[in-house]
């Protein structure tokens, strides 16, 4: 059986640190920020890792990338 293909657009969506965690990126970072303060736009461009009902949910799309 052929391995499974990994779902093009969470390659870049997802980033998978070296002891296997999954991280991912803010929402509302894209446009509209000239409102929003120095703190906010700062604490959106941080990683946080996924939880792990999330991780087990992202297993199969992302499986060439473990």
């Amino acid at each position: 059986m052929p391995k499974m293909k990994t779902h093009s657009s969470l390659k870049g969506r997802f980033k998978i640190t070296g002891t296997g965690k999954v991280m991912r990126y803010k929402a509302h970072r894209n446009h509209l920020l000239s409102h929003k303060s120095a703190r906010a736009k700062r604490v959106l461009g941080t990683q946080p890792i996924m939880a792990p009902g999330d991780v087990r949910r992202l297993a199969q799309g992302l499986a060439q990338l473990k």
